[in-house]
């Protein structure tokens, strides 16, 4: 089969690999669409994972060979995969910290070589302990769709992590697709969202998207700007000041600027920030006297699968108006590289197969 293999720091090359070969408890599936995912991005770019590897992890496909011992999926079936899977019987699991769950941390599907999600290759094996991931997709849904789930499922395990009341006020800051995605699910929870973004044409989609109010801000150089926009964010929080703030862009000036608007037992949620050993100064006493939590959330809660299946089949997230660019397999450095400097009418980057 053909597959799109890293060989190291931003070298991708189509190549031919086996099939790979399944067992009696995995599923072979054709890949028909797999999304660009910015984790995939900066293990390309930076070298940070040892090659060879194929990525790609947000997945789905049709399943061509199920093991002789599978009984829940047959051959033909339309599904959505989901390559990590945590045990739910761990120290960390008991805790519901499934991201920091060891068998969470092995990818269970591959294309070949070191298992890294495989998506962007012919097809994919499914491993036993990532079977309970997989998700029919209907048949009014297409593969696209399906291949939104894992991102999606990332964004409202982060909801869930906000302590919010209905009507509260939450500043997204970045309206890129993971933005726009928290925009339309805290609209859909009864939140006035307040989105921020470089692009006009995003805070557009941002309105439509539920948020009450949009700002769009400029960049460092314009620090008038700037600030004019501050003032903007503060005077949209009222004299309360913002219940939450979800950081969707990888800035430390974001996340000081966000802990600042933020009300006295206000929440900051660190979403973008991924690279090891970033520093930033806050204000401890912000967070001790004034009660402010500054949280993280990371990856998906697999718990979480039949309410995101829920959201994206039903279309009351519609993820199909954040897939802007599909790209062919054998274009996926492409596909990495524009979604790596997004454009002014880009969002969703897919790499796809017929």
């Amino acid at each position: 089969m053909r597959a799109v293999v890293y060989r190291g720091a931003n070298d991708l090359r189509l190549e031919t690999v086996p099939v790979p070969r399944i067992g009696p408890h995995e599923l072979l599936v054709k890949v028909a669409a797999c999304g660009v995912c910015p984790t995939d991005i900066k293990k390309i770019q930076h070298g940070t994972a040892a090659p060879p590897r194929i990525f790609g992890h947000e997945t789905a496909g049709v399943i061509v060979r199920t093991g002789s011992r599978v009984r829940k999926f047959k051959a033909g079936e339309r599904v959505a995969l989901h390559h990590h899977v945590p045990c739910q019987e761990c120290h960390a699991c008991r805790h519901h910290a499934f991201a920091q769950c060891e068998q969470y941390k092995r990818t269970g599907i591959t294309a070949g070589f070191e298992p890294a999600g495989g998506g962007y290759a012919e097809f994919v094996r499914v491993m036993p302990f990532a079977l309970p991931g997989v998700v029919r997709i209907p048949t009014r849904n297409s593969f696209l769709e399906g291949a939104m789930l894992e991102p999606v499922n990332t964004v409202l395990k982060a909801v869930k992590r906000l302590a919010l009341l209905r009507g509260d006020t939450v500043l997204v800051a970045g309206q890129g697709p993971i933005g726009l995605m928290f925009t339309r699910l805290l609209a859909l929870r009864g939140m006035n969202v307040l989105a921020t973004d470089r692009m006009p044409s995003r805070l557009k989609l941002a309105r439509e998207f539920g948020a009450t109010e949009t700002i769009q801000v400029r960049s460092p150089a314009r620090q008038s700007k700037a600030a004019s926009a501050q003032s903007a964010a503060r005077k949209a929080a009222g004299v309360r000041g913002l219940d939450a703030a979800v950081v969707a862009v990888p800035s430390d000036e974001v996340v000081r600027d966000a802990l600042g608007l933020v009300r006295g037992g206000g929440q900051v949620l660190i979403f973008a920030h991924t690279r090891r050993g970033a520093e930033t100064a806050v204000d401890l006493a912000g967070i001790c006297v004034d009660e402010k939590d500054l949280i993280g959330s990371y990856s998906s809660d697999f718990l979480l699968q039949a309410e995101v299946a829920s959201l994206v089949f039903s279309r009351r997230l519609d993820v199909r108006r954040l897939v802007t660019h599909e790209f062919p397999l054998d274009q996926t450095a492409a596909a990495i590289a524009l979604a790596a400097k997004p454009s002014t009418d880009s969002l969703k980057v897919m790499v796809s197969q017929g």
